[in-house]
């Protein structure tokens, strides 16, 4: 039938396109830069340690490039592909520039999603659960505000072979999913997202950026703190209203 012939003939395709196929080798090396889409959607956010200065967030990291040796004609436009094949063809050597920790998610399988287009576009995406480093400046304590990066891009490739862009912009790549903020004492403001280019030795990388934006939320420390202190005071300055003779009353306010 239909089904059995379509996937006989995925079948012989696949094998075709990996005949022959050198996963060590980027798409268009020597002749083009090779260009990774990338958007965010960030299923929760926190919680954040002030002691530690870093923070935990959980993501759907999608990146998306094109690979010319793996174009083919059949049936279907778009084929989802076993996550086992992404170790089989080449994939961008993403890492967290100031990720402490990174989990991929495994159970029950490996929690990633590959498709190929035809023309030879790849979608990957994974899910991702990071701890980052937070630079926090304490100055301001408790009304103080911290802008949270989270910074990306390749660990070997340059920009003269590999850049990275947003998919959808500046404006629309980064999504934070509504009641996603883990947050008990800040209030998640918002997020810019932008692109950096840093030199080292070894030559000049693109990095992509996002900066999560914290506000303490000052209610807690009012009743946690402030209201207790200025009780404290008050009630301290009672005694001094007392009659000098009644020194139990005296005693119990001060």
């Amino acid at each position: 039938d239909d089904s059995k012939d379509n996937i006989t003939i995925f079948t012989r395709i696949l094998d075709r396109l990996l005949d022959g196929y050198d996963n060590r080798l980027r798409p268009g090396l020597g002749d083009s830069v090779t260009e990774v889409k990338t958007d965010i959607y960030v299923t929760s956010f926190g919680p954040v340690s002030d002691t530690d200065m870093e923070y935990t967030i959980d993501v759907f990291f999608r990146q998306s490039w094109r690979d010319e040796r793996l174009k083919f004609d059949g049936p279907m436009k778009i084929l989802p592909l076993n996550n086992l094949l992404a170790s089989k063809i080449w994939t961008p050597d993403t890492f967290f520039h100031n990720g402490k920790k990174s989990v991929a998610h495994n159970m029950t399988t490996p929690n990633k999603l590959l498709r190929l287009v035809d023309n030879g576009t790849l979608l990957y995406t994974m899910r991702l659960t990071i701890h980052a480093e937070c630079p926090m400046h304490l100055e301001d304590f408790p009304m103080d505000v911290h802008a949270c990066p989270l910074k990306f891009g390749s660990y070997a490739y340059t920009k003269t072979e590999v850049i990275y862009t947003w998919t959808l912009g500046k404006d629309k790549s980064v999504e934070v999913a509504k009641g996603g903020s883990r947050l008990n004492q800040y209030d998640l403001l918002g997020h810019v997202v932008g692109t950096e280019m840093v030199r080292s030795s070894t030559g000049e990388y693109v990095v992509m950026t996002t900066h999560f934006h914290l506000k303490r939320k000052i209610g807690y420390f009012v009743i946690q703190t402030y209201l207790p202190c200025i009780m404290t005071v008050i009630l301290s300055q009672v005694s001094f209203w007392l009659n000098r003779e009644s020194v139990p009353a005296r005693t119990v306010f001060g």
